[in-house]
């Protein structure tokens, strides 16, 4: 039987880094990937590609509706078809994986697959404010057997305290940890398994999240860094690959944080950037208002 680990965590908490360090604990298992996205393209595929481990992609929204259930349950049978000792599923940050146990107990879906439990990343800086305004966050801590309040040292002891007051009120039998880069300690993975959680129904799509694609060219480096901090706090994240004429960027932007960072690994796209916004946040207003600033610039929403 696989292990099967749930990596859960809202937008920017970190998954993606964090998967780098899980990885290293087990230099000696085979492993297969299942990352879900909610944009249409794939961003996180390629910036895990230096793993070198099974990937399957599920991507245009969450693996835990019914409008993407089935991609799924194939790339769950396909991981078990594989003879992994471990699989590890990167839900999207706008997930709700309450159904995850519901979903592993079809026995045409789980054979093979040894639930072991769920992982969760939070922001230290922006917890408080997605916990608020996000419904799922609250769905992601609700399964969550482990969670680890990452980006630690850019927040003050008073939000981490905070968090953690939070997070003890709504899971008290869940085990904390703060870190940094998404690290952790292999003996941190005791405490799956044992809090339990929900085990929900296969559910609808919740139309209070949104997604956009949005079609780029024409920027410079600091033009488009100019033009996505214009709108960037009016969206819950902003991920994608640019090619300018300073070279190939990965942008990548959580609320109002805007960076852009030089890649030079193969990408499914370029040029085009998927938007997560939801719960009233004006983002096609402020991407239209942000782009009349640069009528040199080719900007398409679809």
């Amino acid at each position: 039987m696989a292990k099967l680990y749930l990596i859960t965590g809202f937008l920017g908490a970190g998954k993606t880094t964090f998967l780098h360090e899980l990885a290293k604990l087990f230099p000696d298992q085979k492993i297969v990937l299942i990352i879900n996205e909610f944009g249409k393209t794939g961003v996180d595929g390629a910036l895990l590609q230096d793993l070198n481990i099974t990937m399957k992609e599920v991507n245009n929204g969450s693996i835990f509706c019914s409008c993407q259930i089935q991609q799924f349950e194939q790339a769950l049978r396909f991981a078990a078809g594989q003879s992994p000792d471990l699989v590890f599923v990167e839900a999207s940050g706008l997930a709700d994986p309450t159904s995850i146990r519901a979903i592993l107990e079809q026995p045409s879906v789980g054979q093979g697959l040894d639930y072991a439990g769920a992982v969760c990343l939070v922001d230290g800086v922006r917890f408080q404010k997605v916990y608020q305004t996000a419904r799922v966050c609250r769905m992601q801590l609700a399964v969550s057997d482990l969670v680890l309040i990452n980006k630690a040292d850019l927040a003050s002891r008073e939000q981490l305290d905070e968090i953690t007051s939070i997070v003890c009120a709504q899971k008290p039998d869940c085990s904390i940890h703060e870190t940094t880069f998404g690290r952790i300690e292999k003996h941190w993975l005791d405490a799956l398994g044992h809090s339990g959680g929900p085990s929900g129904q296969i559910h609808t799509r919740d139309i209070t999240l949104q997604k956009l694609s949005l079609e780029i060219s024409g920027f410079c480096l600091d033009s488009l860094s100019a033009f996505l901090r214009m709108f960037a706090e009016d969206t819950y994240r902003v991920k994608g690959f640019a090619d300018l004429p300073e070279g190939r960027f990965l942008v990548d932007c959580t609320g109002p944080l805007v960076e852009l960072k030089p890649f030079s690994g193969g990408v499914p796209e370029l040029n085009r950037l998927v938007v997560l916004y939801g719960n009233g946040l004006p983002a096609k207003k402020s991407i239209r208002n942000a782009s009349a600033w640069y009528p040199e610039c080719r900007v398409v929403l679809s």
